[in-house]
């Protein structure tokens, strides 16, 4: 009986990121992302040529894998309440990073939050509350998966806010989070930045994956030709809300081992739990980790 051909999957959007790769992408990142190999960092000014080599990735994970669980368990005891907020540009490794934070914690005491566009009437509320029933209880890890910064970036972007309506949030959101650190909330902003030629590569990636194709939007495919009106808003948003008390950590994830050894190296390192190895939980490498500054050579 002869084989049935496989029907090959459709590419989302009718195929919008790859005829926007062909026609309108920059031409010298389109030959860098072609000429590049699997493992090859695409951006000229990341510190590491090479992606982080697997045994070197697994034996570094594996030991923070435990510290993890060590810093849940003194979040338990204590009754610490951690809120870790991700942001980035689309495909920087979001999500990718969060699932490394959760994967052998108690879901009990740790959640994902990953709200979808609000609804009427949370578009007349007050612009935070949304967010305000998804901070944790004593002992929970929340993981905003984008968060109240989607106003300062994608709003402004797309025209979703007005310039009054992202203004007043400027405003507000120092108050805001001081008062979440000074009731004792333990607050981490992490941005992960990513060159625009592995941005564009993921993004193709995606495209091309059945199991990934859910991860695209409209807004994925619109944002692409708005690198630099996102570039912009990104200079704002850090201008305005990197703030002594609630600090932005910048990540460079052109690199996504690397960026996901950071980003909990930057949560454990500056957390109390109790038993740490404080040669495991360290600072993180400060050629892709760091302030603002860093998104000088992103």
């Amino acid at each position: 009986m002869p084989k049935t051909k496989e029907k090959p999957f459709a590419k989302p959007f009718d195929g919008a990121i790859s005829k926007f790769y062909e026609k309108e992408f920059p031409k010298p990142l389109h030959r860098a992302i072609e000429k590049a190999g699997r493992k090859d960092i695409l951006s000229p000014d990341y510190p590491y040529r090479k992606r982080l080599n697997g045994e070197a990735y697994d034996a570094a994970y594996d030991l923070l894998q435990i510290e993890l669980v060590k810093m849940q368990s003194w979040a338990t005891q204590t009754g610490a309440r951690v809120v870790i907020v991700f942001e980035g540009r689309d495909a920087a490794g979001k999500g990718g990073t969060i699932k490394r934070f959760v994967e052998n914690l108690n879901p009990r005491g740790a959640r994902i939050v990953a709200l979808a566009k609000p609804t009427e009437r949370e578009r007349g509320q007050w612009y935070f509350q949304r967010y305000i029933p998804h901070l944790p209880g004593a002992g929970e890890i929340v993981f905003f998966d984008r968060s109240w910064y989607n106003r300062a970036v994608v709003e402004r972007v797309f025209g979703f806010s007005s310039d009054a309506e992202r203004e007043l949030f400027f405003q507000q959101v120092p108050e805001f989070e001081d008062m979440l650190v000074r009731d004792g909330i333990k607050l981490f902003k992490i941005w992960l930045t990513v060159g625009r030629a592995e941005q564009m590569r993921r993004v193709l990636a995606r495209e091309s994956d059945p199991l990934k194709q859910w991860k695209l939007s409209p807004i994925d495919v619109n944002s692409l030709s708005q690198w630099d009106s996102y570039s912009e808003a990104i200079q704002e948003m850090f201008q305005r809300s990197h703030l002594p008390q609630a600090p932005w950590t910048v990540i460079r994830s052109d690199d996504k081992r690397r960026a996901r050894i950071a980003a909990i190296q930057a949560v454990l390192s500056d957390l109390p739990y109790t038993h740490k190895l404080t040669e495991v939980a360290r600072v993180p490498d400060p050629e892709i980790a760091g302030g603002p500054g860093l998104l000088d050579n992103a």
